[in-house]
């Protein structure tokens, strides 16, 4: 489709999307459903519109941003069709939350008349332990796919991210960075099967949609191609005993510690994942920035105090360190010198999460919207050579600059790198060292203070440039940044490169063939959605 059709696709929508109704939306459902669909769509002046909205918006920077005309939460895959048919009829872009994580909120904002699907109620698990699989339907949160592994084995796990509330439906599809990536791969590495709903409401397992599609959803981002209903995914084994450790140290005393990070954390035995958090402590003149290492080792405590002692033995750690009691919640303690739990897989997933390894796993459940606000921006780049000095001197000056900056440094290599960078879209194997994730917080979201915290992000951001990978500068797509660019009104794919490559980087130009075949009226469309591919 040439740019002046697809503008010309759009005008139409356009043009419908001011006529309808609310009443002709809810008619066009009762027309394509088998079954009373239309209890499940809400509308602004529904009663429970708000809080369904509100729960979904995770990210507070973009409350109040834009409204849905709709929200459909349906509870059965059937239920979605109809929705999909409708919205296409009378021109309403459809944008699809699963969790509600997207740093740049677009499962839940538009600048057009919208239906937000709301995933939510689609999370229902089903484990097959003698296939050593499970499914798990998109709307579940990660938290809900880690229970349903916990309940039922303590030698199985699942390599995804680490907050709970993160849907599965949007981890997944765009990689899934995770504490046991260097042994098992990302999320995505670990998909077998899939069930999708195309543009035309046809349900698609691996089987049904070919090669191309079921490629393009693992780690290309799958809203741009279609409803995820359901992932298969693969479980692995994890031993009875595994190990945490967070060791805190001064910044300005231990740059030589973070470059020896640098160096070797990537070439680490697998089982071993030491992440960095940089971020600022105290206040006044007595603010500093500190660095969080922290880890898990899939193993005993008496396997990993060797090999940290040969690696590490800046770190100090002992065994006794580990066999101490927990000392209450981590979620608000400043950071200690350094702590350590033996404790189960699940252990090191409330562990990462801030919780006591010995909490409830009811924990991974829970449902709530928080009762403070905090609004954030985040941006990402991968490195393939080591930051010099001067550099992470630089760093120190900007984030002392700041009131609540944090920088997450994540080592690759492992089984990362023996993944070839074609085998999902996902292309940020062998070669790059680690992840950065850049992030700056504030409370109060008025226009000069959410300004200035942009403003700092971006010069940060700009002044890492010398010490990143580039040709192209490189991101991770979970960590989404519309500062890259994003789609005009006639979605041109040459123009689309330029932020689809930060991202997929040679991977790109398939996803937008991908695209073209499976949805060639770009009905699926987001600020950032893989565009259709053209040859001018």
């Amino acid at each position: 489709m040439g740019n002046l059709q697809i503008i010309g696709a759009l005008l139409f929508s356009l043009f419908w999307a001011k006529c309808y109704s609310q009443e002709d939306f809810l008619r066009c459902l009762f027309k394509f459903s088998e079954s009373n669909v239309t209890q499940n769509i809400y509308t602004p002046n529904s009663l429970t519109y708000s809080s369904i909205l509100k729960y979904a918006q995770k990210h507070s920077r973009w409350v109040n941003s834009s409204q849905p005309n709709f929200i459909a939460s349906p509870t059965k895959e059937s239920e979605i069709k109809p929705v999909i048919l409708c919205a296409k009829k009378l021109g309403l872009q459809i944008k699809i939350k699963s969790g509600g994580h997207d740093y740049e909120g677009l499962s839940y904002r538009s600048e057009f008349p919208f239906v937000m699907l709301d995933l939510s109620n689609l999370n229902k698990t089903e484990i097959d332990l003698n296939e050593e699989t499970i499914w798990v339907q998109a709307g579940a949160t990660l938290g809900q796919l880690y229970y349903a592994i916990a309940n039922q084995s303590n030698v199985h796990g699942f390599p995804g991210g680490i907050c709970f509330s993160v849907g599965t439906g949007g981890l997944i599809s765009g990689g899934g960075l995770g504490t046991m990536m260097r042994k098992f791969g990302l999320a995505a590495d670990n998909v077998v099967d899939a069930r999708v709903m195309d543009v035309n409401g046809n349900i698609l397992d691996r089987k049904k949609m070919k090669n191309d599609l079921f490629w393009a959803i693992r780690g290309g981002g799958g809203a741009s191609f279609g409803v995820i209903l359901a992932w298969k995914l693969k479980l692995v084994r994890v031993p009875e005993k595994v190990t945490v450790f967070t060791v805190c140290k001064k910044f300005d005393d231990n740059q030589n510690l973070l470059l020896k990070w640098e160096n070797i954390a990537h070439q680490l035995p697998d089982k071993l994942v030491i992440r960095v958090v940089i971020q600022n402590d105290g206040t006044g003149n007595d603010k500093y920035v500190e660095m969080r290492f922290q880890a898990l080792y899939l193993g005993p405590v008496d396997e990993l105090i060797p090999l940290l002692k040969e690696n590490f033995p800046e770190f100090d750690l002992e065994k006794k360190d580990c066999l101490q009691e927990p000392v209450g919640d981590r979620s608000n303690r400043s950071c200690i010198n350094k702590e350590c739990r033996e404790t189960s897989w699940i252990g090191s997933v409330l562990y990462f999460y801030e919780r006591e390894t010995t909490s409830s796993l009811e924990v991974l459940l829970k449902e709530s919207i928080p009762k403070q606000k905090s609004y954030y921006k985040g941006t990402s780049d991968f490195v393939k050579t080591q930051i010099s000095e001067s550099g992470w001197e630089m760093v120190e000056r900007l984030l002392l600059e700041e009131e609540s900056p944090r920088i997450i440094l994540e080592p690759l290599g492992g089984k990362l790198d023996e993944i070839s960078e074609s085998e999902i879209p996902f292309p940020h194997r062998k070669g790059n060292l680690y992840n950065i994730q850049y992030l700056v917080y504030w409370h109060d979201n008025n226009e000069n203070v959410s300004s200035q915290k942009i403003a700092w992000m971006r010069k940060l951001y700009k002044e890492m440039e010398p010490y990143v990978a580039n040709s192209p500068r490189t991101a991770y797509l979970n960590y989404r940044d519309l500062d890259f660019g994003s789609n005009d009104d006639d979605y041109s794919y040459s123009k689309a490169k330029i932020w689809g490559e930060k991202y997929f980087n040679c991977n790109f130009e398939r996803l937008a063939k991908v695209k073209s075949k499976v949805d060639p009226n770009n009905f699926f469309r987001t600020e950032q959605s893989i565009p259709l591919y053209q040859t001018y």
